[in-house]
């Protein structure tokens, strides 16, 4: 999931640089999306509310 937050901001970056403002907007959306996704993830394990098996 960190692969994926990574390369959408890299994307988000390359496009802001470009002149690409609504594709660079959907990038950091969807990072943004990904990161409360992973941190709500860390939370749940971090309580032992989930368990990796």
């Amino acid at each position: 999931m960190i692969e994926w937050i990574l390369i959408l901001l890299a994307i988000a970056a390359v496009a802001a640089l470009l002149g690409f403002g609504r594709l660079s907007g959907v990038a950091l959306t969807g990072a943004k999306i990904l990161i409360v996704v992973a941190l709500v993830m860390l939370l749940l394990l971090a309580l032992g509310i989930v368990a990796v098996a």
